[in-house]
């Protein structure tokens, strides 16, 4: 029997939220999918990843700092620093808005569709996020992590349902749906301020020390986050500027399908490196190694079967997920060159979480920029020269495997491994997970027998 207590703890309560928000993702999107055209909807994917670069500012400088700053202080520290983060929030916040309405007064009227919708509802749909998104880093800093999974649920949900209306009454398009977008995360902010979670009162609170403090500590993190975001979404924009919005469709939907990949390993990374974070705290170098090589080991070899799964079942991945109008098409095929190189991920993602936690973080942000120039410069190759999207599929690893190679010689300068000690270490942690399972399979039948 499941005790109550294993549901409150807070890795299990984050490990569900992920589950249940890329669930929400996974049906708003097949939603989406069935509802709309190729070009509407690469036009929408476009506009999010624009979002998601805008958002890596504010994010990058303020969310770990939000954290490191906040959780565990007394009272006044603890306001000041809130009220700090608010400011800095704000004027963030204004200053894109600023540089938005100056591009809508210059560009409101050139022939570029996708790059008007952007420009028109950038700014008000990044203000209309700001008490939301402060509230999370706050719940996150007070790991209330069941908070942070009502106020999910209740954005999430609340664009689901009305998604689902707009199909019913055959009113889903373009422009509703940016409406709808903005509307869902007013009301999720909304809520935060009325619910008093975005603690926006301590505004007042603010102070110039801190101001400065954060601001020194954020810099550092905003450089790797932004290029992060960056080359993640490298993709996005020369597809959409070379090859068109239907194409970038097709593409985003093996991009969604790795989920499959990304919600564990997220979830792996979070406690992952809270374990050498505090084995740090100790100087305790070894303890960081050994989190470090049991995390990849792993991960590396839990991947398996699901890449393998992927690789088979490509087809009908696509097909449940983007509809029968997208089989046939090059969704399938970059599906099974994405997850077959998805096998160097936790390396990669491990070896970036390491080097922060060494104090290294310039040397993770070199790390990123690197993967960024090859992301970059391999895209806009592979789309010239093969004028496809299998283009892009086939040069896309080259940033994978820039990143574990320069991840392994830079660690190799501070830890003392191999490749072959973390398969070892991976495979014999494997084999415990595996007997753990195979015991409560057998602890399960009995109870059932009896």
């Amino acid at each position: 029997m499941i005790k109550i207590s294993s549901l409150k703890n807070k890795h299990f309560l984050a490990l569900t939220g992920n589950i249940v928000i890329s669930a929400f993702s996974i049906i708003i999107m097949s939603l989406l999918y069935r509802s709309m055209t190729k070009p509407d909807i690469g036009s929408w994917f476009f506009f999010l990843s624009v979002q998601s670069v805008a958002e890596s500012f504010r994010a990058g400088f303020l969310g770990t700092a939000t954290v490191k700053f906040y959780a565990g202080t007394v009272k006044e520290r603890a306001e000041g620093v809130l009220g700090s983060i608010w400011f800095i929030a704000i004027s963030i916040t204004l200053t894109l808005m600023l540089l938005n309405g100056i591009l809508w007064l210059i560009f409101k009227n050139i022939d570029y569709p996708q790059m008007i919708i952007v420009i028109k509802w950038l700014g008000v749909t990044f203000l209309s996020s700001l008490p939301f998104t402060v509230t999370t880093w706050i719940l996150m800093a007070d790991e209330n992590y069941t908070k942070i999974l009502w106020l999910r649920l209740v954005n999430s949900g609340s664009m689901f349902l009305i998604i689902g209306g707009l199909i019913l009454w055959h009113k889903m398009s373009l422009e509703n749906l940016m409406i709808l977008n903005f509307v869902t995360n007013l009301f999720s902010s909304l809520f935060c301020v009325v619910m008093n979670l975005s603690r926006i009162r301590t505004l007042i609170k603010f102070t110039k020390e801190i101001i400065i403090e954060i601001s020194h500590f954020g810099k550092y993190s905003l450089g790797s986050n932004i290029s992060t975001i960056l080359f993640k979404n490298a993709d996005t924009f020369f597809i959409t500027m070379l090859l068109g919005p239907a194409s970038l469709a097709i593409y985003n939907i093996p991009c969604r399908l790795m989920t499959i990949i990304e919600l564990p390993l997220s979830s792996f990374i979070g406690t992952g490196m809270s374990a050498m974070a505090a084995a740090m705290n100790r100087n305790k170098i070894d303890e960081v190694l050994s989190v470090f090589k049991k995390y990849v080991g792993l991960l590396t070899f839990a991947f398996i079967p699901l890449v393998l799964g992927g690789i088979i079942f490509a087809d009908v991945a696509i097909s449940i997920l983007g509809g029968s109008k997208y089989v046939g098409t090059e969704a399938a095929n970059i599906f099974r060159i994405m997850i077959l190189f998805s096998l160097l991920f936790p390396f990669d993602r491990f070896s970036g979480v390491t080097l922060d936690m060494l104090h290294l973080p310039h040397v993770n942000f070199q790390k990123v920029l690197i993967m960024l120039f090859f992301s970059v410069g391999g895209t806009f190759a592979g789309i010239v020269i093969f004028k496809n999207l299998y283009g892009i599929a086939i040069v896309s690893p080259l940033t994978i495997i820039s990143g574990v190679l320069f991840g392994y010689y830079t660690l190799r300068k501070k830890l003392d491994f191999t490749f072959k000690e973390i398969f070892q270490t991976g495979w014999a942690e494997s084999k415990i997970k595996l007997a753990l399972v195979a015991a409560k399979i057998n602890q399960f039948r009995k109870h059932k027998a009896a």
